[in-house]
C-alpha cells in the first residue's frame, strides 16, 4: 500500500470516529430529553370559572355641566351639586372630579367657581379628599363650563336558564348546562360597588398610635387590651318586684 493510500485510510478513519462521537451525544440528548418530566398543560377552567367572563363591569361618567357666573353658583348649580354629591355617596364613588376650563376669558371667575363648587360638594358628605381638580382647554370657547362628575359602574351578568337539561336524568354523572351560571350572577348582583369587582380596594392606614400603646404595655408587662365596660360584663340585673 502506497502513503497516499495510507493518509487516505487514516483520513478516513478519523472522520468516522467524529461521527460515532457526535452521534453518541445525539443519542446521549434525546436520551436526557425523554427523561424530562414533560411539561404540564395550563389548567382548564372549571364549570363556575367558565362564567365568570361573561360577568362585565362598565364604567360611564355621571357628569353635570355648571355654567361660569361671575357671581359663583346659582341656587340651581348649587341643587344640583347636592344631588350629584348624594348619587356619589350611594354609588360609593372613590372620587369627584372637577375640570375647570383654562384659557376662558375670565379666570378670576372660574377660580370662585371651584372653590364654590368644591366647598359644596364638602359641605355635602363626600369629603374634601374625594375632591379633586382638573383642567381642560377651553381656548376660543365663548362660554366654558365647570364639568363635575365621578365614574359610575354598573355590572352586566350571564343570563341564566337557557341550557337546563332533564335533572332527573343523571347517567352521565356530569355536571348540568348552568351549573355556576345562577351563583356567579347572584354575587356579581348583590356586590354594593361593582368596581370591587375589578379589583381590591387600598387598606387604610394603620393606627401607629394605639400600636405604641399596645407594645409599650407589652414590655411593662401589663395587660394589652382595653378597659371592660360593665355593660359587658354579661351579668343579668335583678328584676324590680
Amino acid at each position: 500500500m502506497t502513503r497516499c493510500n495510507l493518509q487516505r485510510l487514516a483520513a478516513t478513519v478519523a472522520g468516522l470516529a467524529v461521527l460515532t462521537a457526535l452521534s453518541g451525544c445525539a443519542s446521549a440528548m434525546n436520551e436526557a430529553h425523554a427523561d424530562a418530566a414533560p411539561i404540564a398543560p395550563p389548567p382548564a377552567m372549571t364549570e363556575t370559572q367558565q362564567w365568570e367572563s361573561q360577568v362585565r363591569v362598565e364604567a360611564a361618567p355621571d357628569e353635570i355641566q355648571l355654567a361660569v357666573h361671575a357671581e359663583g353658583l346659582s341656587q340651581r348649580q348649587a341643587e344640583a351639586l347636592d344631588a350629584l354629591a348624594l348619587r356619589g355617596i350611594q354609588a360609593e364613588a372613590r372620587e369627584i372630579v372637577i375640570g375647570a376650563p383654562a384659557g376662558a376669558r375670565d379666570p378670576r371667575a372660574v377660580d370662585r367657581m371651584v372653590s364654590a363648587a368644591r366647598a359644596r360638594l364638602a359641605a355635602a358628605g363626600t369629603g374634601d379628599a374625594d375632591i379633586r381638580v382638573t383642567s381642560y382647554d377651553a381656548a376660543g370657547d365663548k362660554s366654558p363650563v365647570l364639568r363635575v362628575g365621578y365614574l359610575r359602574h354598573t355590572v352586566s351578568t350571564p343570563l341564566c336558564g337557557q341550557n337546563w337539561e332533564n335533572l332527573t336524568a343523571t347517567r352521565k354523572n356530569e355536571v348540568y348546562g348552568n351549573f355556576g351560571c345562577a351563583i356567579t350572577a347572584n354575587i356579581a348582583a348583590q356586590v354594593a360597588n361593582p368596581q370591587d369587582l375589578l379589583g381590591p380596594r387600598p387598606t387604610t392606614p394603620v393606627d401607629a398610635g394605639r400600636r405604641d400603646t399596645v407594645f409599650d404595655k407589652y414590655r411593662k408587662g401589663e395587660k394589652t387590651s382595653s378597659v371592660r365596660e360593665p355593660q359587658a360584663s354579661g351579668v343579668v340585673s335583678e328584676a324590680v318586684k
